[in-house]
């Protein structure tokens, strides 16, 4: 009998929990920061908005369920299967979205993009810059080889994010996302290290 020895992990453990959470400066006066408790308020109004609550299930009812769920996304770092930031307003530090990684997976090289933004935020390309400087970080800062950007096919918004910022359309899976009105069909598309285009 062969034994074949396991691959080493893509990303070492601790290289994401034993580092700070960066600020990640944006355009137009915004950047992407860790999440407060102080925070809680935002998230209270985010899971109030229709087009937010369309497309994510985000049931935070009271600012103790919002702390709560901040408290989480700061546990799910140190546990190495999240990051998330708050995107805010760089002048007064308000949070008018979020944006980060889901199903971080340090062995693969893996993880999910996702993101909402505000009634106030929208429609001046805020998601895709927020996509695109997550994106670099997660391939060149944290060392990750494939990154994911998934969305019900209902969602033509977020296809055009993902044609925006580099992410190739790989397919559909059926059934695969449960929003509130039922299981939606789900576009898959993807990045791999290599696809970003040098910007800088």
């Amino acid at each position: 009998m062969i034994t074949v020895p396991p691959l080493p992990p893509t990303v070492p453990a601790g290289r994401l929990a034993r580092r700070p959470q960066p600020v990640l400066g944006l355009a137009n006066g915004l950047e992407l920061r860790p999440w407060h408790l102080s925070d809680a308020d935002v998230l209270v109004t985010a899971a109030q908005d229709p087009a937010i609550r369309k497309w994510n299930l985000l049931h935070v009812e009271s600012p103790e369920a919002a702390r709560l769920r901040i408290e989480r996304m700061h546990e799910r770092r140190r546990a190495e299967t999240g990051a998330v930031w708050a995107i805010a307003r760089t002048a007064d530090g308000q949070a008018v979205g979020l944006a980060g990684w889901n199903d971080i997976d340090l062995d693969d090289g893996s993880a999910e993009i996702v993101y909402w933004v505000l009634p106030g935020a929208r429609g001046g390309g805020v998601v895709a810059e927020a996509v695109r400087r997550l994106s670099r970080w997660a391939l060149e800062d944290l060392g990750l080889y494939r990154l994911r950007l998934c969305h019900s096919v209902a969602n033509p918004a977020s296809c055009r994010v993902a044609d925006r910022t580099g992410f190739t359309l790989e397919g559909t899976m059926r059934g695969a996302l449960l929003h509130e009105d039922g299981r939606h069909d789900q576009h898959l598309h993807a990045m791999v290290r290599g696809d970003l285009p040098d910007t800088r």
